[in-house]
């Protein structure tokens, strides 16, 4: 028998699942192994009331419905305090924040974060006990647009400290500094930032499926993030950020950012934290820290198992609209689900 782990309730707490054909074509890499996932609203029409919330969820749980989407507002000027008890009264807890294009299918987000109506927006989330989730980008410099971004957290955090603010997928070091500061901030990591850097994208061949929002920044700052995760800091939670393209959009001359990761997540994050000698800390990452830092209670309880076997990584998911190509595809991974329990 090869050796093993059994995790307990693995949660992603940032997830992009698209919708339709490509919808089906990759919710069962993240349906079947994880209980949970933070469902982001970026689509076609942004999922900015709670009917399309409910709408969505419908869709994602006639798929499978043992998988529990934790939903989430796209939020923008026009949310008043009706539209948040709406969605406060049917179990929605995370409005989502994009500067306006900072992202795919983002131009509807907001222009002036800091401006009297989004501020009145966060007093009301505050009253209401949301959690404010943010992608935290400048327009500036691609290096330097986290950065740069981090006074606005510090603004936010300071001024509505009850109110829990997430730093969606960390890529700078500096942002370790700023959750450090205040009580109530708190941050997630994906696979890819703390595995790959700009090396991994442009440093030899160009690669544009490693090609993604933010960007992979440094080695030092790879290496501080990946330290952070393997010690499972206690304000951090595991967000993939899965963000699927069809093929055709990652090699077009404009390539789509994001990184797909979720058919190698789970066995890719075993590999990496046992060649660090932290399989013990896995289990924190992958799943408590999230259950603690977004008060969860509400979810498909589930016990996966990994072993220690080769698993090959296809070349590509299949899906009626074209190829989707995941990470480290083609590849051979030390780790994969047990087979009763794969997708």
């Amino acid at each position: 028998m090869p050796p093993s782990l059994i995790l307990h309730n693995p949660m992603d707490m940032h997830l992009h699942l698209r919708e339709g054909d490509m919808l089906a074509s990759v919710l069962p890499f993240s349906a079947q192994p994880f209980s949970a996932a933070v469902v982001m609203p970026n689509l076609k029409t942004p999922i900015t009331t709670t009917a399309l919330a409910l709408a969505y969820k419908e869709q994602i749980t006639a798929l499978n419905p043992h998988f529990t989407p934790l939903m989430t507002i796209f939020l923008t000027p026009e949310l008043d305090k009706a539209e948040l008890m709406r969605a406060k009264a049917a179990g929605i807890k995370i409005l989502k924040l994009y500067p306006k294009g900072a992202t795919t299918q983002s131009e509807g987000g907001v222009k002036d974060i800091l401006c009297e109506k989004t501020l009145e927006i966060f007093a009301l989330a505050e009253e209401l006990g949301f959690i404010l989730s943010i992608h935290g980008e400048s327009n500036g410099f691609c290096m330097e647009r986290e950065a740069e971004f981090l006074p606005i957290f510090a603004h936010i955090a300071q001024n509505f400290p009850k109110m829990r603010v997430i730093i969606e997928h960390m890529s700078d070091r500096r942002s370790l500094e700023c959750i450090e500061k205040y009580d109530n901030l708190y941050g997630t990591l994906t696979y890819h930032h703390i595995s790959m850097n700009l090396d991994d994208v442009c440093g030899g061949m160009l690669n544009p499926h490693h090609f993604c929002k933010p960007m992979l920044k440094t080695k030092k700052d790879q290496e501080a993030l990946l330290s952070a995760a393997l010690s499972a800091h206690r304000k951090i939670s595991f967000g993939s950020d899965s963000a699927p393209h069809l093929e055709s959009a990652k090699l077009s001359s404009k390539a789509a950012a994001g990184i797909f990761s979720s058919p190698i997540v789970l066995p890719a994050l075993a590999a990496l934290f046992e060649s660090h000698n932290a399989l013990d800390s896995l289990q924190t990452f992958l799943s408590d820290r999230a259950i603690e830092n977004y008060g969860l209670s509400d979810f498909v309880p589930k016990a996966i198992t990994l072993e220690k076997a080769p698993y090959d990584v296809p070349c590509a998911i299949d899906s009626p609209l074209g190829r989707i190509i995941p990470l480290r595809a083609g590849e051979s991974l030390l780790w994969r689900i047990k087979a009763d329990d794969e997708c």
